[in-house]
């Protein structure tokens, strides 16, 4: 498969994560209505979604370094697509929250082993820029998914979001079968032996420096996930737009993504690995204060209240990249469960955000814009701190040589 080929493939399996998640925004007062539950209920399949997702994220590195990476995005394809028919069917509260735990437990899987994928075949820079550049066509799917759920909710109503979504797997699961092929050969795939894996696991995690750059990464992220999160909110509550009014948050972030993400991949050969992390803070450092000063003097308003956002996106964009090859290859023999632990570390803290922290700050331009520039805080502490020293990465013992 030729690397343009190759990009929009893997970009899709990794949009599969945001549709589902944005498309059924706009519903969320309908669906609220239509199963007689609070608001706050119905930010539950948000969280139970995450909270799948993210649980997942920690065995579908692993599941292909040892079932090889094809079979694996293939099988989480079919689930997402029954996950979704069922959501899209389901006759109470309680079953479109299964439905929702399905649907996050399978969306991962193409996040993933993309990356474990992208790493098969490139290394360095080149695999700082695919990641970028799958970024940029990634980055579309926070734009359209909400804007295109408000248009069905509008025409057919919320179940048409989940049939909305159960088409998108199935064409993924098309273009699959049709187009992927496997990148990690049988002689380079690791024994499924519970003892040698829980080994595995046991060395990343008691890495610190790995955790750290992992925790960074994902409080990078977590000011773009509040607002994700609090998108229904800030959306008619706060900025008082209508259903159909969602482009208004999504398309600045998610343009914000695409530029950083291709400005990333552009300057990929040129900076090095560690400057380009300097410089995404920098621009997330700066959207931070000017969201904080804007929300904290005015009543906020489009476009004004959404330009910082947009602006933080890019700098998000530009950094992560770089964070997640140098996070990943302290440990390049395990380059899929490397890829399933950051990933899981960064859902979860997607997750605990969506449950947690956005109900109590989604009230308020200025408390959101506080949340967002706590987290950077976080995530420049963590960088920091993983990046003091080069700590050379604990030997996994292969599964071969392990005990049962």
């Amino acid at each position: 498969m030729n690397t343009k080929l190759l990009t929009v493939v893997l970009a899709g399996l990794a949009m599969i994560g945001p549709f589902a998640i944005d498309t059924y925004l706009p519903s969320f007062p309908a669906i609220a209505e239509h199963f007689t539950v609070a608001p706050a209920l119905v930010q539950q399949t948000l969280s139970v979604y995450l909270f799948a997702f993210s649980l997942m994220n920690l065995f579908y590195g692993t599941l292909s370094d040892s079932f090889g990476r094809r079979p694996v995005i293939l099988f989480s394809l079919v689930l997402f697509t029954a996950a979704s028919i069922g959501a899209a069917l389901s006759a109470s509260f309680t079953s479109l929250l299964v439905f929702r735990a399905l649907q996050g437990a399978s969306a991962g899987a193409g996040m993933v082993i993309g990356q474990a994928i992208v790493r098969d075949r490139f290394q360095g820079a080149d695999a700082q820029r695919f990641i970028a550049n799958i970024m940029m066509v990634f980055g579309i799917a926070p734009a359209v998914a909400p804007v295109i759920g408000g248009l069905l909710h509008v025409a057919f109503g919320w179940r048409s979001t989940f049939a909305f979504m159960t088409a998108i797997g199935i064409l993924l699961l098309i273009a699959c079968c049709a187009t992927l092929r496997e990148t990690l050969p049988a002689a380079s795939r690791q024994p499924f032996r519970a003892a040698a894996i829980a080994g595995n696991y046991w060395t990343a995690l008691r890495h610190p420096q790995f955790l750290l750059r992992a925790f960074g990464a994902g409080f990078a992220f977590s000011g773009f996930a509040l607002y994700i999160s609090s998108a229904a909110s800030f959306v008619m509550q706060v900025l008082h737009l209508p259903e159909t009014a969602f482009g208004w948050l999504f398309i600045p972030m998610v343009a914000g993504m695409v530029i950083g993400s291709a400005t990333s991949g552009r300057l990929a050969h040129r900076v090095p690995l560690p400057g380009m992390v300097r410089c995404g803070f920098l621009v997330m450092a700066a959207a931070a204060a000017i969201n904080l000063i804007y929300t904290g003097l005015f009543a906020p308003a489009v476009p004004w209240a959404v330009l910082p956002i947009m602006l933080y996106a890019f700098g998000m964009a530009m950094a992560v990249p770089a964070m997640s090859v140098m996070t990943q290859s302290l440990f390049p023999q395990m380059r899929g469960l490397a890829a399933s632990l950051q990933n899981f570390i960064q859902m979860l803290i997607f997750a605990l955000v969506s449950g947690f922290v956005a109900p109590l700050l989604f009230d308020s331009a200025f408390k959101m814009a506080e949340g967002v520039a706590a987290g950077l805080v976080l995530a420049m502490v963590c960088w920091a701190l993983g990046s003091k020293e080069q700590v050379a990465p604990p030997t996994a013992t292969p599964a071969k040589d392990r005990p049962l």
